[in-house]
């Protein structure tokens, strides 16, 4: 293993740290086999961390990132931790990082917890595994999914969701309010399909199912809330370094009791992250990086604010 030194920084490298820049980190779906891999062969501190986190984790989810099938990597309680530890790494490899403000999508928020201060990597990991373990269960009470529906108004997929469930008392809710012309709704199999047909014919491109273990942010995760809740409270949380941008307000929070009360209501609440990325612009980012595994978060930022320079380092 080559152990890493410092680099000259690219340009671009260099221009964020001079600007209002927010840090953003992945959620579930970004992993791919091979993830992590270059980290681990040419920085020692990553290899160490990798290292500490298949200890923490109990199994090596190091060799499923590196070398996994792409099944193996779908697998909830193998996914988020995976996500996590490989942008948590990424961050903590670069040099001098000054970052404004943070912000994850679902999953992502407990990397960006690490970066401004709040979290411990191990305390974070071992967070997100009870997290995954305990959404996991709850996909196996009741069956549940989700669905992608494109170019159709935020309000027009709300108002279907409203109708379905007034009328059929099927669970259906908007999920993750992604970027202008993308949301994800989800809920019971029924009320999902139902809505699937409805948003067509209101004027959506496409809403389609996707291929997902249960119904997340919605009322169907209610049974994992207990569970999260309670180790979050026995977790030592500090005062943030700057502000983190949660999802389900999608506003600045400073504060570590809130902070906690929000990562719970995530669970079954919205992911509204073209709001947080409007209240980030609103409040002066200029530059935003994502951190950690793929580029969909850069995608729905330039998606959101056609002005803002994006960049990714993983």
């Amino acid at each position: 293993m080559q152990c890493w030194s410092p680099l000259p920084l690219p340009p671009f490298i260099i221009r964020l740290f001079m600007s209002n820049n927010a840090f953003v980190f992945p959620g579930q779906g970004s992993q791919f086999s091979g993830m992590g891999q270059s980290l681990y062969d040419n920085n020692a501190t990553a290899a160490a961390l990798f290292d500490q986190a298949n200890y923490i984790l109990g199994f090596r989810i190091s060799d499923i990132m590196f070398t996994g099938t792409a099944e193996a990597l779908q697998q909830t309680n193998v996914t988020q931790p995976a996500i996590f530890i490989h942008s948590v790494i990424a961050y903590k490899t670069l040099v001098d990082t000054t970052p404004t403000m943070v912000a994850g999508h679902s999953l992502g928020e407990f990397s960006a917890l690490v970066a401004n201060g709040v979290l411990q990597f191990e305390d974070a990991l071992k967070l997100v595994s009870i997290r995954a373990n305990a959404m996991q269960k709850a996909c196996l009470l009741q069956p549940s999914t989700m669905a992608a529906v494109l170019a159709l108004a935020d309000e027009k997929v709300e108002e279907i969701c409203k109708a379905i469930e007034a009328e059929t008392n099927e669970i259906v809710v908007a999920a993750n309010y992604n970027c202008p012309g993308q949301l994800v709704i989800s809920g019971s199999i029924e009320g999902v399909n139902i809505a699937c047909e409805r948003m067509k014919a209101a004027g959506a491109k496409r809403a389609l199912l996707l291929p997902v273990g249960g119904a997340f942010h919605s009322p169907f995760m209610n049974s994992a809330k207990a569970e999260l809740a309670a180790a979050i409270e026995a977790t030592p949380f500090a005062t943030p370094l700057f502000p983190i941008y949660q999802n389900v307000v999608a506003k600045a929070v400073n504060d570590a009791s809130t902070i906690k009360q929000n990562l719970v209501e995530q669970l079954t609440g919205a992911v509204r992250w073209t709001q947080s990325v409007q209240a980030m612009v609103a409040d002066g980012a200029t530059h935003f990086t994502e951190v950690g595994p793929g580029k969909v978060l850069q995608g729905l930022i330039q998606k959101i604010y056609k002005e803002a320079v994006v960049n990714g380092i993983n």
